[in-house]
């Protein structure tokens, strides 16, 4: 039962962040992409810590918004 309200929530929680995306630039989504991915990588690389998680946030998101210019 727990599982399954677990996997609501994210289903819900993803449609709503998708459906915030409708209205951004090429530019905006590219930096927002970035952070998100530069999040993931920084904590998987630091085993976790919050400096690592956001520190792979700034750096993907900055890379992010660079490559959306093109």
């Amino acid at each position: 039962m727990k599982k399954s309200i677990q996997a609501s929530a994210a289903a819900a929680v993803a449609a709503i962040v998708l459906a915030g995306c409708s209205g951004m630039t090429h530019q905006e989504k590219s930096t927002v992409a970035g952070a998100a991915i530069g999040g993931v990588a920084g904590s998987a690389l630091t085993g976790g810590s919050t400096a690592g998680t956001v520190g792979g946030a700034v750096v993907g998101g900055v890379v992010g918004h660079e490559v959306g210019k093109r």
